[in-house]
């Protein structure tokens, strides 16, 4: 199967997703900068965990932090981490499984902030993995790992050259790529759905592309009994993956 991209050394801004990464992996951090007006609970919290951790805390002017992002929201904290060390191939986190494989499939999500809040959906659920197309995704980012709130330092996210062949190469170990299409046949609650499961969303609106489509196994709706005609892509995915969760805890049979 493909590689999963090489994270660049980069940084991660605002509270959660900084205190997540100190706490998930404080090797990789390099250095935090804190506001030097902040002297709230919040700020002392994250300086005793920085210290805890043994990373170096600096005190900052906020033009500093500004200059991250060109004044994007850091909340007065910025972190310098480097690239997360973990599994190399998406084969690499399959063949580590020791239960049915839960994967995210996301065709088409090129805004960071859904892509962000899809990843901590994902770790939420128990996601083992999310995969996205290389030519048609957003990569993880400051913006990404800020509304990830932590999750996007935990959960491995591959950017595939060609997600039509992985899906291919998915079903070679029997999972099944389920497809979550506005116009399926068969809604989500009376599908028959696999325990090895890779949920495929398109983008709010496109959906998922042509090729894509005709590769799942099976394509399933979520209902939908307002006014409404889709969700947002991270709340589909919540609710595809909660139910796989649901159908795993029952009994079997």
């Amino acid at each position: 199967m493909s590689r999963g991209s090489g994270r660049e050394p980069r940084v991660v801004f605002g509270f959660h997703a900084v205190l997540a990464r100190l706490r998930a992996d404080p090797a990789s951090v390099i250095e935090v900068f804190v506001d030097e007006a902040r002297n709230d609970a919040r700020a002392r919290d994250l300086a005793a965990a920085a210290e805890r951790s043994g990373v170096r805390l600096l005190r900052v002017p906020t033009k500093r932090l500004d200059g991250f992002y060109g004044g994007a929201r850091h909340q007065g904290v910025v972190a310098r981490i480097e690239p997360q060390s973990g599994a190399a191939t998406l084969d690499e986190v399959l063949e580590r499984l020791a239960e049915p494989a839960l994967l995210l499939v996301l065709d088409g999500v090129t805004d960071p902030h859904n892509l962000g809040a899809c990843l901590r959906v994902a770790n939420a659920a128990g996601v083992h993995a999310v995969i996205a197309p290389k030519d048609r995704a957003a990569g993880v980012s400051a913006i990404v790992s800020k509304v990830a709130s932590g999750a996007a330092e935990l959960t491995p996210y591959f950017m595939v050259t060609n997600l039509a062949r992985t899906l291919d190469e998915l079903k070679e170990r029997n999972i099944w790529a389920v497809g979550a299409d506005a116009s399926a046949k068969d809604e989500l609650y009376q599908a028959d759905l696999p325990r090895a499961i890779a949920w495929v969303l398109g983008a709010e609106g496109a959906g998922m592309r042509r090729l894509t489509r005709e590769r799942c196994d099976t394509l399933v709706r979520i209902p939908m009994r307002g006014a409404v005609e889709s969700l947002n892509v991270s709340v589909a995915a919540g609710v595809v993956l909660y139910e796989s969760l649901r159908r795993r805890a029952l009994p079997a049979g």
